[in-house]
């Protein structure tokens, strides 16, 4: 049990028959970011509609600079999933999904998504014996709603997806990969993700969420920043602190502090497709994802004396609210 939570790329859900889904979250961007292409494998194993599936997302953006964004869930049967520990890959149908390469075989009424690309080397996290993940000490506990991990925050990519009758190059682009396990999404989060500033040495993921636990519940944040090679770590198991100035549907403002660093997070969610989600391991929640949205930052590292305003347009964003 313990070697997998160090590992939690490898499939978590050996043994699990019922209220269960599994998923791994690959994005991609071509260089000139005007194409994003979100991938997402999983499984979902219920009494009533155990299945794998692949979901997508595409963000494109046309010669007269207009955006459009489409969204799918293409559906296999469970024993179509085929999940290899060593080395890592996931196989659904004709889809392969590796810590080198991706495969993409999606093809029906309303979706046309082929070709392979390959990865550079990937920007894992820096962990340690009581922080094994993104989690820290919470990915021991068991029985927790939600498990997430951060594979890379950052890889270079090589290859061409034809998407929708399109031949597209990602040679030069972005990728960046993580994952989600257990039951189901928090009922109420926010997500947060880029590699797209302008330092290409910035990345970013953030994440509150609504976490219950046992009798209780409590709303808990982790924040990975990386810049110039250097880790900054914002988290409720650590000495920071998260200060909400001001949220909506569409709009979020946080500021994080701890002894080391801070850092103000501005997102704005702009084009937003739909994509499934779980409950109690059923893919039947609609939440909306913006793959372009706006993120502004002003970090600070306080050890240093210096501050960094920078802005990305390719910015992954969900906030979310379930009503039960």
């Amino acid at each position: 049990m313990f070697e997998k939570v160090k590992n939690p790329i490898v499939f978590q859900g050996k043994g699990k028959k019922k209220n269960y889904f599994e998923g791994w979250y690959y994005k991609q961007v071509t260089a000139d970011q005007k194409t994003t292409l979100s991938l997402i494998p999983g499984i979902s194993l219920t009494k009533q509609d155990p299945h794998s599936f692949v979901q997508y997302i595409v963000v494109h953006t046309d010669e007269k600079g207009h955006k459009q964004t489409k969204t799918g869930f293409k559906r296999y049967a469970v024993e179509e999933f085929v999940a290899v520990e060593s080395p890592f890959g996931v196989q659904i149908g004709g889809n392969i999904f590796t810590q080198k390469f991706i495969q993409v075989d999606l093809k029906d009424e309303q979706v046309d998504i082929k070709g392979q690309l390959q990865f550079g080397e990937w920007t894992p996290i820096e962990t340690t014996a009581s922080q094994p993940t993104i989690m820290g000490p919470f990915s021991y506990l068991p029985k927790m709603e939600c498990y997430h991990g951060i594979l890379s925050m950052n890889h270079s990519l090589k290859g061409n997806m034809r998407i929708f009758e399109e031949a597209i190059s990602f040679d030069g682009g972005k990728g960046y990969v993580e994952k989600d396990w257990g039951t189901s999404f928090p009922k109420e989060y926010v997500w947060i993700q880029s590699n797209h500033f302008a330092d290409p040495t910035m990345s970013l993921f953030f994440s509150e969420a609504h976490i219950p636990f046992h009798f209780t519940s409590f709303y808990g944040f982790i924040c990975n920043f990386r810049h110039e090679g250097k880790e900054y770590r914002f988290a409720t198991y650590t000495d920071s602190s998260i200060e909400k100035v001001t949220g909506t549907e569409q709009e979020v403002t946080y500021i994080l502090e701890n002894s080391r660093a801070r850092l103000e997070i501005y997102a704005r969610q702009t084009e937003a497709g739909e994509l499934i989600a779980p409950v109690i391991g059923e893919m039947n929640q609609v939440i909306k994802e913006g793959l372009s949205g706006v993120v502004e930052i002003i970090f600070t590292d306080k050890e240093k004396g210096t501050a960094i305003h920078d802005l990305s347009a390719s910015a992954g964003i969900e906030i979310v609210k379930r009503e039960s």
